[in-house]
Parts: structure tokens; C-alpha cells; sequence
């Protein structure tokens, strides 16, 4: 029944997404961070509703008046140059056969994620894909938390299978950088029921990160906390919030918990932590050996380790979404990766600042704020996964790029409004003047 349920949905949609291909969006991002398929059996587990989704919204974006080009800022050129760059490593890359099935899973995220750029340029659109995003992966965060508290913490939470967030590292990550999300959610909310469920989402998220036992979130969602009290309004709800969530874990997790933790700092003693250092060296190695191209997609291989890794038959995956980019695409993409890292959290701050004094910004100032914690868990999270081509990334740059558009075109309008005002008044002043003249 859950697969015909989704089959139903998601055919069910396509008329709508012919018509608004808007809507082919927040399908697309359903379908893509929920993974609802995987949770069914039958025909719907590896039919191929993503293509029969991004396919139509592409027709129906074709088709529509809708832009026909994102909206061009810094951030945006540096998009398209780090997508011309990995186009430009891919003719070079160590291992082909694997690399170019990975550049075509890369290529559809990237090219939606422009899309999403052209199509949700306005509060409504971009407040819906909000609500999209953070609850197909806060499903996971609030299943999680039941699914901690009733075993008691001593089973791992795992993600949706065959998915960017399988694992229990992978889900925890994600969860760090959605539960930002549902904060401000919660802040633009006006009933009183809607921000006490998304307040109960936030708890139920947190239990569930650390239920994933990953090192990674432990850290991921630590500063993810911090931000978040820095960064968002009322913070001595979310203070007190956070305690609850930490007294929650010291005595409520079992003893092993705490035992995994406790390798964060004994990591020389941990192969695993070891094996993680050993593809880091691996990807520097390799990068000095190609300093321009990398190896390209998919170079992290036992059969290049045994070439270019310290430990030769410690095979790991990259473990790192900078050593993935350097080992990938060389010291040129690595560049540019982090160059849109910078300018995604600059842009936040920019719209911080703009929105402060204006109440009718107010919700795009707490946007983009909660996206600058979500992309700061990322950052930190990152350091120990290999996610850089995580579709749950680049949507939160392109809110980042679109809330920022918003907020300069209401901007630009009040300013025009504001400057024809005294002209209006001059001319006002003016013909009543010839008109007394005249009448005179």
C-alpha cells in the first residue's frame, strides 16, 4: 500500500507541475530527501519517480513564463564555474567506468539546483520548499527520537536506504542541518499548536542525532547548538531547550554511548578513526601528484590506495567533503568549493543586516540566519564525511541565493517608492502654483 500510495501522489502531481512547474520542485525534493519509495516494497521501490518527476518540471518550467536564467550574483557565477570545473576534471579522471555514473547523479542535483533558483523566487515558493525539506528529512528526525526513547538509546538511527543518507553518520549529519530549519519554521508560524508540534520536532531531532552514535553529528550538531542559540530569536527558549536535550543524553543514553564518544579523543586508538586519516593523506598525495585535475569523480579506489596512501591496503572512502573535493577535482576545485561555502554564509549575513530594521523582512532575516547555522553543521559535520555532492547542501545555498533576491527587490521597490514620493509632492506644488498664477 505505500508504494501505491506514492505512485498515486506522484502521478497524481504531474498535471499540477505541467501547469506550476514550481510544484515539480518541492516533489522533487520530497522524492529525493524522504526517499518515500524506499520505505515500500514492491514495484515502487527502484521506479524511477525522480526522472519521471525532474522530466516533467523541466517540460513545465520549458514551456511556462517562468525565468529562463537564475538570477546572476557572485554566488551564482562561482556555481556555474565549479560545475564547469568538474565537467573539465571528468575528461581527466583516474577511474571512468565508475566516475561518469557519479557525474551523472552529480550533474541532476546541480542542474535542479539552478532550477530551483529560476523557479522559487518568492516568499510563498520558498516558504513551501522550506516546509518540504525540513519535513522529509525531519520525518527521519522525529522517528528517530521516538525510536530512541523506546529502545532506550540502544540501537543506532539510521537513514532511508539507497539514499544519501543511509548510514547512521549520513542521517546525523543531515538531521543537524535540518533541525535550523524547523527553528525558523517555528518563528514565522502564527499558530500557537503549529509552533509547539514544530518545537516538539526540534526535541525529537535532537534525541534523534544523538541516537545516531556518530562522532561526526555528536560535533555536527554541538555547534549546530551553539549557532543556534547565537543566531536566532528567543534564545532563552532555545537555551533551555538545549539543556533539556544534553540532560536528556547524560542519563538517559547507555554506557556504550558514551564509550564511542569518548574515541573522539582516543581516535589514535581507533582504526577507524585511523583509516579516515589515512584517505585524507591519500587525497593530498594524490592532489600533489595531479595538483590541476585530481583523479576526478570516484578516484577514492583500492586500487589507486595501494599507489598513492600511507597505508596502502587501509582502503576508506574520502570521509571528508574537502578531501573529496581535493582528491576529485585538485586544488582549483577545492578553491572554488570553499569559495561557495564563504559567499553562502556572506550572503547570510548580508540579509541579516538589510532585514534588522524592517518588520516585513523580518521572517527572510531569520531565514537566512537558520541557514547560516544549517550551513555551519554542514561545515563541521563535512570535516568527516564524504557529502559534497549532498543534494541537502545545495538547497540550502540556493535559499540562501533566493532569500537574498527577495530581499533586494523589496528593497529596490521601497527605494523607488520612496524617491518618487518627493517627486510627486515637487510636481503637486508645482502646477498648484501655476494654477494660482494663472488663476491670479
Amino acid at each position: 500500500m505505500r508504494g501505491v500510495a506514492v505512485a498515486v501522489i506522484v502521478f497524481g502531481s504531474l498535471p499540477f507541475i505541467l501547469v506550476r512547474p514550481w510544484i515539480g520542485i518541492l516533489m522533487w525534493a520530497w522524492i529525493g530527501l524522504m526517499n518515500p519509495h524506499r520505505l515500500s516494497w514492491g514495484f515502487a521501490y527502484n521506479y524511477p519517480f525522480a526522472m519521471i518527476i525532474g522530466v516533467t518540471t523541466l517540460v513545465g518550467w520549458l514551456i511556462s513564463r517562468e525565468p529562463k536564467h537564475p538570477p546572476w550574483n557572485g554566488l551564482v557565477i562561482m556555481l556555474v564555474v565549479f560545475n564547469l570545473w568538474m565537467v573539465f576534471t571528468s575528461f581527466f579522471m583516474l577511474n571512468p567506468v565508475e566516475g561518469w555514473h557519479e557525474w551523472d547523479k552529480v550533474v541532476k542535483v546541480q542542474l535542479m539546483t539552478f532550477v530551483t533558483m529560476m523557479l522559487i523566487q518568492n516568499r510563498k515558493r520558498l516558504h513551501w520548499l522550506v516546509w518540504v525539506i525540513a519535513g522529509s528529512v525531519g520525518f527521519f528526525g522525529v522517528k528517530g527520537g521516538l525510536f530512541t526513547i523506546m529502545t532506550g538509546g540502544h540501537y543506532m538511527v539510521l537513514g532511508p536506504p539507497h539514499s544519501f543518507m543511509p548510514g547512521n553518520t549520513e542521517i546525523g549529519l543531515a538531521l543537524s542541518m535540518t533541525l535550523p530549519l524547523f527553528r525558523y519554521l517555528q518563528l514565522s508560524a502564527t499558530n500557537k499548536w503549529v509552533r509547539r508540534g514544530l518545537g516538539a520536532a526540534m526535541a525529537l531531532t535532537g534525541i534523534a542525532i544523538i541516537g545516531t552514535y556518530s562522532r561526526g553529528a555528536f560535533l555536527a550538531g554541538g555547534v549546530m547548538g551553539v549557532m543556534l542559540l547565537a543566531k536566532s530569536r528567543k534564545r532563552a527558549l532555545i537555551g533551555l531547550g538545549l539543556l533539556a536535550v544534553a540532560a536528556t543524553m547524560y542519563h538517559f543514553m547507555p554506557e556504550k554511548y558514551f564509550h564511542k564518544m569518548d574515541t573522539i579523543e582516543t581516535y589514535k586508538q581507533d582504526r577507524s578513526a585511523l583509516g579516515r586519516i589515512n584517505a585524507w593523506w591519500f587525497a593530498f598525495h594524490l592532489a600533489n601528484a595531479r595538483p590541476i585535475t585530481g583523479g576526478g569523480f570516484e578516484t577514492f579506489t583500492p586500487e589507486l590506495f595501494k599507489k598513492y596512501a600511507p597505508e596502502p591496503d587501509n582502503y576508506h572512502d574520502s570521509h571528508s567533503i574537502y578531501f573529496e573535493i581535493l582528491g576529485e577535482h585538485g586544488y582549483p576545485g577545492l578553491a572554488i568549493f570553499l569559495t561557495i561555502g564563504i559567499l553562502a554564509w556572506r550572503y547570510g549575513s548580508w540579509t541579516v543586516r538589510q532585514c534588522r530594521d524592517r518588520p516585513d523582512l523580518k521572517w527572510a532575516g531569520d531565514l537566512a540566519a537558520m541557514l547560516q547555522v544549517s550551513l555551519a553543521a554542514y561545515a563541521v559535520g563535512g570535516a568527516f564525511l564524504g557529502l559534497a555532492y549532498f543534494d541537502l547542501a545545495w538547497y540550502l545555498i540556493a535559499l540562501q541565493v533566493v532569500t537574498r533576491v527577495i530581499v533586494e527587490r523589496t528593497l529596490t521597490v521601497d527605494g523607488r517608492a520612496a524617491e518618487a514620493k518627493p517627486r510627486v509632492a515637487h510636481e503637486f506644488v508645482r502646477r498648484a502654483g501655476a494654477l494660482a498664477d494663472g488663476g491670479h
